[in-house]
C-alpha cells in the first residue's frame, strides 16, 4: 500500500497491489450492488460498508482480497465455503482466481437481510 492513508475505498483500490486491484473492483461492485445504501468507510485501515451497524468489508493483501462478512453468514455458507480458503471471519481470494461473483452476493445479501432483520426486532 501506499504510504499516504487511503480515506475512501476508491484510493484503497488505486493503492492496492496492481495485480489486486481487478479483483477489488470486482468485490467493491457486487458489494455496492448488495448494499447501494450503505455508509462507506476506512475503518482500521479497511474498507468497510455500514447500515447502520458493520455489514460487511473487505481487504487486499500480496496475492489475495479477503472479504469479511457477520459471523453468522460464514456459519450459514460453511458448507459452500469448504472449498475456499477461510477462516471463522473471513474468506480469501487468491489475485490468481476468478471471483465466486454469485457466492460474494448471496453472502453479502444474507448480511443485509441478518442486519435488517436484526433492526426490526429491535436487537440493535
Amino acid at each position: 500500500m501506499a504510504s499516504k492513508r487511503p480515506t475512501t475505498i476508491a484510493e484503497y483500490i488505486a493503492a492496492a497491489p496492481f495485480e489486486g486491484q481487478p479483483h477489488l473492483r470486482r468485490l467493491y461492485a457486487i458489494l455496492k450492488n448488495v448494499a447501494p445504501e450503505a455508509e462507506e468507510a476506512i475503518k482500521w485501515g479497511t474498507p468497510f460498508f455500514i447500515e447502520p451497524r458493520f455489514l460487511f468489508a473487505f481487504s487486499a493483501h500480496k496475492a489475495h482480497c479477503s472479504f469479511a462478512p457477520t459471523a453468522t453468514a460464514m456459519e450459514a455458507f460453511g458448507k459452500e465455503l469448504e472449498k475456499l480458503q477461510s477462516t471463522k471471519g473471513l474468506i480469501k481470494f487468491p489475485y490468481n482466481e476468478s471471483l465466486p461473483d454469485d457466492l460474494i452476493s448471496r453472502i453479502a445479501e444474507y448480511c443485509l437481510q441478518e442486519l435488517n432483520e436484526r433492526e426490526d426486532d429491535g436487537f440493535w
